[in-house]
């Protein structure tokens, strides 16, 4: 049985998702398996991109702020996952970040699109509560512990 590895570095993640239980879902899930990290959570597309560029409310983020990881849910108001994905990697200072969709979508189109936009990772939430839980689990081990990742 392979040990998990606990990440030692604080990582800043900035978690996109309209839905305010599965954003508390996914935040007391990394902090419950104690995932050392800073979750900044915005509910719609257009404060995510706001939040990148330190725009409108949070033009005063300090320069440290970018995050290390993004957590992007498709359907949003105001602004798509895919829109805002695809503004994301089609920018110098922000491609470099993995943007991981978390979403309820299967669709195929949904899955091509955010691969064609160069995501880095494509996951479906489960609906079952237990296996929703195990995937937050995993992204944070994964992702978040076993993945390289820069440290802005």
């Amino acid at each position: 049985m392979a040990t998990k590895r606990t990440p030692v570095s604080l990582l800043k993640i900035l978690l996109v998702e309209d839905n305010p239980a599965h954003a508390e879902l996914i935040t007391r899930s990394l902090e419950d398996h104690e995932i050392p990290s800073d979750i900044f959570h915005v509910n719609d597309g257009e404060k995510a991109l706001d939040f990148l560029y330190r725009r409108g409310q949070f033009a005063n983020l300090a320069e440290n702020t970018l995050p290390n990881v993004i957590l992007l849910d498709i359907r949003m108001p105001k602004m798509s996952g895919l829109e805002v994905l695809k503004e994301i990697k089609l920018s110098p200072s922000l491609r470099h970040i993995p943007v991981i969709m978390l979403t309820t979508s299967e669709a195929e189109q949904d899955v091509s699109a955010a691969y064609k936009n160069y995501a880095n990772s494509y996951l479906v939430k489960p609906v079952e509560f237990s296996k929703f839980i195990e995937l937050m689990e995993e992204i944070g081990y994964y992702w978040l512990g076993w993945n390289h990742h820069k440290l802005a």
